[in-house]
C-alpha cells in the first residue's frame, strides 16, 4: 500500500492528501511528530532537505507534492485525471500549480517564517512585501476566474489552489474587490476532500504563528 509521511497541518501536505482523497486512492498516512522519530528518518533520507510531504510506493521514495501527483496520475489513475491527457491542457494545469505554489504559497510563508523567527519584531518591509506580492496576485486570479469554470473535479489546479488559499487568506484577506476569488476559495472549502484536510488539520491551528482567524 501507498503511504504519505506528512503533517495534517502542513499546506503541502495537504496538496498530496487532496489527490489521494479525490480518486480514493488507498493509502496509509504517516505522520511527522515527535512520536514517531522513524517517520521523520525516511523523510529525511528522502531528499536534498529532508522536507515532507514523501510518497512511499514500496521502495520507491517520492518528494515534493506536484511530483507526488504527477507520480499519483501516472500510476494509480482515477476516474477523474488529475492531470488532463491533452498536452496542451496539461501545460496550462502546470502553469496555473506553478502559480498557486510560487506566487501564493511561498510568498504567505515569508511572512510565517518571519513571525516564527521574531514574532514580536515582524512588522516591516519583508511584510508589506508579502502583503503587496499578494495583492497583486490575488488581482491576477480574479481576472483569470472568469475564465476557470467552477468544478466538482479536483485536478492539479484544485490540490494546489485550496491550501494555497486557505493560509494565505489568514495572512492577507481576499478582500471585497476580488468577489471571484473569494467565492472561489469557498468553493474549493466546500469539496469533500478538501474538507477533509480542513478539519484534521483543525487540532493543529495554535501552530500558526500569526494566530488563526476564528473562521474557516
Amino acid at each position: 500500500m501507498l503511504a504519505l509521511y506528512g503533517h495534517p497541518f502542513s499546506s503541502y501536505t495537504w496538496k498530496a492528501l487532496i489527490a489521494l482523497y479525490a480518486d480514493d486512492t488507498p493509502f496509509e498516512f504517516r505522520i511527522i511528530d515527535a512520536d514517531h522519530p522513524e517517520h521523520a528518518e525516511v523523510v529525511a533520507g528522502a531528499g536534498p532537505l529532508g522536507k515532507f510531504p514523501v510518497l512511499a510506493d514500496g521502495d520507491n521514495l517520492i518528494f515534493e507534492s506536484t511530483s507526488i501527483i504527477e507520480y499519483l496520475a501516472k500510476h494509480y489513475p482515477g476516474e477523474s485525471p488529475l492531470i488532463p491527457h491533452d498536452l496542451d491542457a496539461a501545460i496550462a494545469i502546470r502553469m496555473l500549480d506553478r502559480v498557486f505554489d510560487n506566487y501564493v504559497m511561498n510568498v504567505m510563508q515569508v511572512a510565517v517564517d518571519e513571525y516564527i523567527r521574531d514574532g514580536a519584531n515582524a512588522a516591516g518591509p519583508r511584510i508589506d512585501e508579502v502583503h503587496a506580492k499578494l495583492q497583486r496576485t490575488y488581482a491576477w486570479l480574479e481576472g483569470w476566474l472568469e475564465y476557470y469554470p467552477y468544478s466538482e473535479y479536483i485536478s492539479l489546479v484544485e490540490c494546489a489552489a485550496a491550501p494555497s488559499l486557505f493560509y494565505a487568506d489568514w495572512v492577507h484577506p481576499i478582500g471585497d474587490e476580488f468577489p471571484r476569488l473569494r467565492a472561489w476559495r469557498a468553493h474549493l472549502l466546500s469539496l469533500p476532500p478538501v474538507q477533509r484536510c480542513v478539519e484534521d488539520a483543525r487540532p493543529y491551528r495554535d501552530f500558526f504563528p500569526l494566530g488563526a482567524p476564528d473562521r474557516d
